[in-house]
Formats: C-alpha cells, sequence, structure tokens
C-alpha cells in the first residue's frame, strides 16, 4: 500500500530535498510552501506521485483549505514532516529585532502546533508518524540563537510531550536535530546576502539537504515497533565549542 507524506516547506533545503527523495521511494507526498511556482515545477518533474499545496503556514485558514482540497489518493496522511522554518537575525538580544522574533515564534512554533494538531486525527487512525525539523540550536545556544534556538527547543520538548501523550496509538514521534546544512536557511538568515551565506559554510563541507532528506526516509521507513525519539547530526567538521568566560579587564 502506498503511502502519504505531507511535507512542510519543500520550495527548497531540506524540504525539497525530502519531497524528491520520497517520491523516488514510492510515496505520494503533498509539498507545501509559499512559493507556488517552486511547487508546481516539483509537481511536473516528479510526477502525479507530488500533489502541490501552496500556503503560508502561518495562516491556518489557507491551511484549512489546502486540506480540504486534497484529492482522493492524498487526503490520507501517513506521516507529517514539519520541516517548515526559519531564522531571522543574528544579533544578541538587546540588539535583535522583535518582529523577526514575533516571525520565527509563528513559523517556527504557532504554525507547527496548529498542522500537527490538524493532522492528529487521520495520523492516529493510520497509526502513522510525526517527525519534526528541529535543529542543533536546541539543545547548544550560541551568540545570537536567542529566540531561534529556543522556539527549536520547543520543537524538541513538544515532540517529546507528543510522544507520550500518543502512548499506545502507534504513531511514532521523532525530533531530528540538524547542524550545519549548506540549504537557503543562512541566505534567508542573512537577508538575502549570498556572499555572508557563502562564507558560512566555505570550505566546512556541510550537510546536505539529501543527506537529511535520506535520514528522514530512514527514520520512516524503520519497522513499525521501533521509534527514535531524538537524533541529532551534524557533519564532521562540526562539534562543539567551549563556554564564554568574560574576563575584567586589567
Amino acid at each position: 500500500m502506498t503511502k502519504t507524506a505531507f511535507i512542510t516547506g519543500a520550495t527548497s533545503g531540506i524540504g525539497e530535498a525530502a519531497a524528491r527523495r520520497f517520491v523516488k521511494a514510492g510515496w505520494r507526498v503533498v509539498a507545501t510552501g509559499r512559493r507556488a511556482e517552486r511547487l508546481e515545477a516539483l509537481a511536473k518533474e516528479l510526477g502525479p506521485n507530488l500533489h502541490p499545496a501552496a500556503f503560508d503556514v502561518r495562516d491556518s485558514k489557507a491551511f484549512d483549505a489546502a486540506i480540504a482540497g486534497l484529492p482522493s489518493g492524498f487526503s490520507d496522511i501517513d506521516l507529517l514532516i514539519n520541516n517548515a522554518g526559519l531564522a531571522l537575525g543574528r544579533e544578541p538580544a538587546q540588539k535583535a529585532d522583535l518582529e523577526e522574533w514575533r516571525t520565527m515564534i509563528d513559523t517556527n512554533i504557532n504554525a507547527l502546533v496548529t498542522i500537527t494538531h490538524r493532522l492528529l486525527p487521520s495520523l492516529i487512525e493510520r497509526r502513522g508518524g510525526v517527525i519534526n525539523v528541529s535543529s542543533v540550536a536546541a539543545n547548544h545556544p550560541y551568540t545570537g540563537g536567542n529566540v531561534y534556538g529556543g522556539t527549536k527547543a520547543f520543537v524538541r520538548q513538544f515532540s517529546l510531550g507528543l510522544r507520550s501523550d500518543l502512548h499506545g496509538t502507534g504513531v511514532r514521534v521523532t525530533s531530528i536535530e540538524p547542524g550545519m546544512a549548506e540549504t537557503e536557511f543562512t541566505l534567508v538568515r542573512t537577508g538575502g546576502n549570498q556572499k555572508a551565506s557563502d562564507a558560512v559554510y566555505s570550505g566546512a563541507d556541510p550537510m546536505t539537504g539529501a543527506d537529511l532528506a535520506d535520514t528522514l526516509l530512514w527514520l520512516a521507513e524503520l519497522p513499525a515497533h521501533l521509534n527514535v525519539n531524538t537524533i541529532e547530526i551534524m557533519p564532521v567538521t562540526q562539534s562543539f565549542a567551549g563556554f564564554q568566560v568574560h574576563r575584567k579587564e586589567g
């Protein structure tokens, strides 16, 4: 039986790579995102097993309309991949833009819980799964990470709480927490500064969206009696920094 995955943020990066990987593996995919032209191009490329659904995840009415409009074969969701998310700004909290904070909270938290709540009945009925894309920033704070790290810590803890609540339903829940991956993530964070984005990844041999798509498919296709609660994944070139110490002059 062909299963159906609902993937948010599928117009670029991890989400787009996951849509490609899951279709290649024989899944049906509902691919969502704001940029309709990218989704249509993806559907044209990947064929009838991908259904494009263009909407902003922060718009709950648009999401409800997209769900109501799913064609036969795509309406029974077996797997939700909450991938849509973003980081904005790199300033410390005292210099940060409050609107950027609010946008991250609305996208990374509010939209994620809204979509999850809406799809839970189908996921429970079909003994499906939820994979939430968190970040190593959920576990390892860094200067300028402030609200972004806070939202991803929420995603991790929400995933664990959801796993506890769904005990006995057969629904699997995983928080995947990637480190450095070369996608449009940093381009968005730097306000479209391609030079600054390139500098982040230069010489670092980062992960790719395809690397993480392979991991997502592996999680999705584990035997039904296995659940990976959390998985933190980094490129070999990335590890942990030491604590900061501010020293008095003199």
